[in-house]
């Protein structure tokens, strides 16, 4: 199967993991709600799980939470809260490195493992060094939430190897300098200076050169630990692999739609069949096969009813996922479980 164009900047959903939670608190349920009406994805279902959405699907969320709650600095709300540990798989092997050093590296080397389109860089100018992250989405709405939380992400970083009493030389990000611009500094602890080329933080660069205080425990993972994730990397950075794991998250949410699934490529349903069509894929067929992995991890791990499984897999009634389920396998679901079955 040939592969048409490179698919659109994709990000772990991981990066919003808790963000729902503090929007209801702060702004109350009916924020939250069109926030994920916005996205035409439930990501409070999915914030914890090990899967990639189109980073259309989080800027359309969180330009969402800033017009409808009325506060354009909310990200700067929830930095505080923010840390890199709830990263998932990726998250974890970065601050599962010896020391400070070795954890940047690992997260410049492998940030496409966390997200597509986006990059790090790390300088060092005499006593200076500045860890940089370039947003694919840069300028688009809701982008200044991105772009604190980015900060905040990378300075967890550095708070995980270093005293707790650690602050960065100064903060640089790529927004326009804002009215508020105490607001940041007081937020970040350090300088702040705007109108940046990336999201950087500054810090001296001896820091790098002598082991760090560990402020976490030393936790054991692989790169090939982190490849396992669902639709990684060698598969997200075409058109299909996006369309597939958007697909699993709209599966993991419990409700697919082609609607959702084209707002979050910026395109429409017909040109979105039309490009899987020439490419042998049917959109129909691609959920299909999605919901058909998940149920048999479903059948085979849990012991959900066939009832509960077929409504976590957004249909309508059991007939209708046995049906499907038998389409895709050759067996009823009751019969797979059976035969996957530990003995004994």
């Amino acid at each position: 199967m040939a592969v048409l164009s490179e698919g659109p900047p994709v990000i772990s959903v991981t990066a919003l993991a808790g963000l729902s939670g503090a929007v209801r608190e702060l702004f109350g349920d009916k924020v939250l709600r069109q926030a994920k009406h916005a996205a035409m994805l439930d990501i409070e279902m999915i914030e914890d799980q090990e899967c990639f959405i189109p980073q259309l699907s989080m800027t359309a969320f969180l330009e969402t939470i800033e017009r409808r709650s009325g506060e354009e600095h909310f990200g700067l709300l929830v930095a505080p809260h923010v840390t890199l540990a709830n990263y998932g798989w990726w998250g974890r092997y970065v601050l599962a490195a010896e020391d400070l050093g070795a954890a940047i590296a690992r997260a410049v080397s492998t940030l496409r493992y966390h997200s597509t389109g986006d990059r790090m860089e790390i300088a060092r100018e005499g006593e200076v060094a500045r860890l940089s992250y370039f947003n694919a989405e840069r300028g688009q709405p809701g982008y200044l939430s991105i772009a604190c939380g980015t900060a905040a992400a990378m300075i967890s970083l550095f708070r995980a190897f270093l005293p707790p009493d650690w602050r960065p030389r100064r903060i640089e990000l790529d927004v326009p300098r804002s009215w508020a611009a105490s607001r940041f500094e007081e937020t970040f602890s350090c300088p702040v200076e705007f109108d940046a080329g990336a999201v950087s933080v500054c810090f001296d660069g001896d820091l790098l050169d002598r082991p760090a205080t560990r402020r976490t425990e030393l936790d054991v993972i692989t790169i090939e630990d982190v490849a396992r994730a669902r639709l990684g990397p060698e598969r997200i950075d075409s058109f299909n692999g996006v369309v597939l794991g958007h697909i699993w998250a709209q599966v993991l949410a419990g409700e697919v739609s082609a609607d959702s699934t084209a707002q979050a490529l910026g395109t429409s349903v017909r040109s979105l069949q039309r490009a899987l069509h020439r490419d042998g894929a049917e959109f129909r067929d691609l959920v299909s096969m999605v919901r058909a992995t998940r149920a048999k991890e479903l059948l085979k791990g849990t012991r959900s009813s066939i009832t509960d499984i077929s409504i976590q897999l957004g249909y309508s009634a059991p007939a209708n996922f046995a049906r499907a389920f038998r389409k895709a396998t050759g067996l009823a679901p009751q019969d797979f479980r059976r035969r996957v079955a530990p003995s004994g």
